[in-house]
């Protein structure tokens, strides 16, 4: 990757000569570097962008913290661990395939919502009426099943949704664009921890609540921000090899690419191993047992706030002095400094410490991180195709830090999870 000094880490596509740049539904030219004003459509579009993310992970939050942890508990308290890893990894697995592929798609999708809009709602649609039969379902095999067509659903949403950045906002917004979907990440899977605790006692409820809630945020996206007719626009060419090479890009001849995609597998990797496991590490490791459950909303409220600390500070920044990388450096270095508490101190205060470094540092990373990879897209006329293979980079460590946390709690014990996962955050 540069240096960081400079502002674009790849140059945009160039404009054929005499050719008027092709505007975004909010009037401007997503290649432009120059600074704008983020006012008038392009803020609405800010606002359900960050608005678009918090669905998504206020789901993700509810069941990953609590209410697919109880459930499965539930059923086999002795296999809990094994279980929640093997169920999580096969959910992830289903998104890390089927992101790039909704991506390719989108990318050759004609319709009057545009490219995005018909994936989105489709993909909201799936995992709401997913997460409806997932509270009903009283078997492993049953929870498995429906837990990945729900991972589906949402990853469908969510790759379509992350083409939007590049597709339709200024480069030199993207810092703030980032820190606001960054945002809604933070508070979404905090906010969703909190808000599963607080449905814990009916599982059912709770999975309604958070079908709609998905649907709400797509649709609200979807409907206020209406993308180009595109029904006009020629079709490029889809031949079935294309959806197996959609998982490949040559990493000699985009460098830029192949950095930003290991640097964010490290960094959602080292963060995942430990958190997928948080209502178990102090239930077990802490040794709160049932107490466990009421805490974590506290533990999520002390997260949430040092995210957002550095998530404001870090967007913003990034756009004025044209560099994200610092940034993204600094947060792998928190969230590996954050497990050295609970590994030395296995109490509350321990945790508590994690939450605030590890919110700092996740903060930090989720405010650059959006902005930072939209730039080292090869094309712009695939930006959906490579945005689900970046996005293999978050769906990838869920479903490896799931079942490695699983392993790793069985063979060596909670405590292992730590050392390791500092390993993982600084590599």
């Amino acid at each position: 990757m540069s240096s960081g000094n400079e502002f674009l880490t790849s140059p945009p596509a160039a404009v054929p000569a005499g050719a008027a740049p092709r505007l975004s539904p909010e009037g401007h030219d997503p290649l432009s570097t120059e600074r704008v004003t983020v006012t008038g459509r392009l803020r609405r579009l800010l606002v359900w962008y960050g608005l678009a993310s918090l669905g998504v992970y206020l789901a993700l939050g509810a069941v990953h913290g609590v209410l697919l942890p109880l459930q499965i508990q539930g059923i086999d308290p002795a296999n809990k661990a094994g279980n929640l890893a093997l169920a999580t990894a096969i959910g992830a697995l289903g998104g890390l395939l089927s992101q790039p592929i909704a991506g390719l798609l989108s990318d050759r999708t004609r319709n009057r919502l545009g490219r995005r809009g018909p994936w989105m709602l489709a993909g909201a649609l799936i995992a709401a009426a997913s997460m409806m039969v997932l509270g009903l379902a009283g078997g492993m095999v049953g929870i498995v099943i429906v837990y990945l067509l729900t991972a589906v659903g949402l990853n469908l949403y969510q790759g379509p949704k992350s083409a939007v950045m590049p597709d339709r906002v200024p480069r030199r917004a993207r810092g703030l664009f980032s820190a606001v979907g960054g945002l809604g990440v933070i508070v979404g899977v905090l906010g969703g921890a909190i808000l599963g605790a607080l449905l814990a006692s009916n599982l059912v409820v709770g999975y309604v609540v958070l079908a709609v809630v998905v649907l709400v945020a797509a649709g609200g996206f979807v409907l206020f921000n209406p993308d180009h007719d595109n029904r006009g626009e020629p079709r490029p060419p889809l031949h079935w090899s294309m959806i197996v090479r959609t998982f490949w890009v040559n990493p000699r001849q985009h460098p830029d690419f192949a950095f930003g995609f290991l640097g964010r597998l490290l960094t959602f990797a080292g963060y995942y191993l430990v958190s997928t496991f948080t209502l178990y590490l102090m239930q077990d490791y802490v040794g709160l047992g049932d107490g466990a459950v009421a805490m974590v909303p506290l533990l999520a409220v002390v997260s949430m706030v040092a995210t957002l600390i550095s998530t404001f500070i870090g967007g913003p920044l990034s756009d004025r002095t044209g560099r994200r990388k610092p940034a993204a450096v600094v947060a792998g270095l928190l969230i590996a400094a954050s497990f050295i508490a609970p590994w030395v101190l296995p109490t509350m205060t321990g945790m508590i410490i994690y939450a605030v470094l590890a919110g700092l540092g996740f903060g930090s990373y989720l405010a650059v991180d959006q902005a930072l990879l939209s730039e080292v897209l090869p094309t712009t006329e695939d930006n959906g195709r490579y945005l689900g293979v970046l996005n293999i980079a978050v769906t990838g460590p869920q479903a490896l830090g799931a079942a490695i946390a699983g392993l790793i709690v069985i063979s060596l014990g909670y405590a292992a999870l730590f050392p390791i996962g500092m390993v993982i955050a600084t590599a």
